[in-house]
């Protein structure tokens, strides 16, 4: 038997998911990449449109972005936070701003219902990227059920799993998940009657496939039931490791997460003329055997590749800086642990 896509097992996946965050439609697709650009390509923005990014986030995020034909405006982050605001985002919009691409890092997160409100009274559009962030709540309300539609990257190493690579576009909105659908799958007319996946002639545009396939959507279902479990322990680990490091340690101060959070890594904070700088933080922790990131290099402002796609381009590389100063000083004053749910102390 062939293993196959849009089977019985990509159903019983992304059913159960929706049925975790609560309601609405879900679609599986092959990376969490193709996550991000097949919800910014169902909101069918205007070409060249511009798209407000938060300011630290993997190149798949904003890639997804640029290969959509948009430009890209960052924003910065909340001071102390790898997550932006509601002040963070005012600041970044302009005339022709139509979305925004709002990520919850690190497994907190970010103040996603201000930013909304603020959104939808200037009619900007929100795709929620929850990529490290699965099962984490804002004020009970679960990550991805804000904004207009979400992305989710499920491959390895994320609170829960489908393989190698895999994500999830999530949304309320039957008519963009029905969109979402048709770019994930070659244009195909999907939520039209009457519907004939194999006549290419109704089909409504170009599109690539992004099908996930269902092996990987059987892993997806087994990892989610236990996403609540290993969110518990990760949990545990971080706020556990963080009470025994202010004991040896009282220079270095770990990020704490509560029940409504997802952790993915963990902020090591390093108190800015303290005992340690951050060299010294990333051997003190190494020495002890924890896997760590000492430069997350993960803030847009720092790529030059990505210059020529900016709106505000003097923001890159160091000119000027004033759309990512916070995100660089929270990133330079922190070192990353890295963990799983089975990390020990």
């Amino acid at each position: 038997m062939d293993f196959g896509y849009q089977g019985e097992f990509e159903k019983r996946y992304t059913e159960a998911f929706v049925a975790y965050q609560g309601g609405g439609y879900a679609d599986a697709v092959a990376t969490g990449t193709a996550s991000v650009f097949v919800a910014v390509a169902a909101l069918e923005l205007p070409a060249g449109s511009h798209v407000i990014c938060s300011p630290i986030t993997d190149p798949g995020t904003v890639s997804a972005i640029i290969l959509n034909g948009h430009k890209v405006v960052i924003m910065d982050s909340m001071p102390g936070s790898y997550n932006a605001g509601p002040d963070e985002f005012l600041a970044a919009i302009t005339l022709e701003t139509r979305a925004v691409v709002l990520v919850h890092a690190a497994g907190k997160a970010a103040p996603v219902d201000r930013i909304v409100a603020l959104a939808r009274e200037r009619g900007i559009r929100v795709v929620e990227d929850c990529s490290q962030a699965h099962g984490a709540s804002l004020h009970g309300k679960k990550v991805g059920t804000f904004g207009d539609i979400a992305a989710f990257s499920t491959m390895y190493r994320k609170a829960h799993a489908t393989g190698g690579c895999g994500g999830v576009v999530y949304t309320q909105d039957r008519s963009l998940y029905w969109k979402a659908r048709s770019y994930a799958d070659r244009g195909k007319p999907f939520g039209e009657e009457p519907f004939d996946e194999k006549d290419v002639r109704f089909f409504r545009f170009p599109a690539l496939n992004l099908n996930l396939d269902e092996i990987s959507c059987a892993i997806g279902e087994v990892t989610l039931r236990k996403l609540d479990d290993t969110r518990r322990k990760r949990m545990e680990f971080a706020n556990r490791f963080g009470r025994e490091l202010a004991k040896e340690a009282p220079d270095l101060r770990a990020e704490t997460f509560s029940e409504e959070d997802s952790p993915f890594f963990l902020p090591i904070h390093v108190r800015h003329g303290g005992g340690f700088t951050v060299p010294q933080a990333t051997g003190f922790l190494q020495s002890r055997g924890y896997a760590v990131n000492p430069c997350y290099r993960y803030v847009l402002a720092e790529w030059p590749w990505l210059k020529t796609y900016l709106v505000n381009p003097s923001c890159c590389l160091g000119f000027v800086c004033h759309c990512s100063s916070q995100a660089l000083q929270m990133r330079n004053n922190c070192v990353n642990l890295l963990f799983n749910e089975k990390t020990c102390c």
